[in-house]
């Protein structure tokens, strides 16, 4: 399900389907387009990552809510030095 093929990526993927129970999931690591901005770790990987995700626990909750909740899915990815989560909830 993920264009990605980092490990930690992957990682991020499972648990978003197993937390979320994901219809469509997407999560690309877009690290190397940032090197050089704040929080890249100058490997260009395992920073910045896109998650397009699309979950029937998302209905009828307002965006903000679906985007609390892939926070919440992933803050331990967060606590562990990922920078920046762009999130498409479709």
């Amino acid at each position: 399900m993920t264009q990605d093929l980092s490990a930690l990526a992957g990682l991020m993927a499972a648990r978003l389907q197993d937390k979320l129970q994901a219809s469509v999931l997407e999560v690309i690591d877009e690290s190397a387009a940032h090197a050089g901005h704040a929080g890249s770790n100058g490997t260009s990987h395992g920073t910045h990552f896109r998650v397009r995700i699309a979950s029937p626990l998302f209905t009828e909750m307002s965006r903000v809510a679906r985007h609390r909740l892939v926070y919440d899915a992933l803050q331990d990815f967060i606590a562990r030095g990922v920078h920046a989560i762009a999130i498409e909830t479709l």
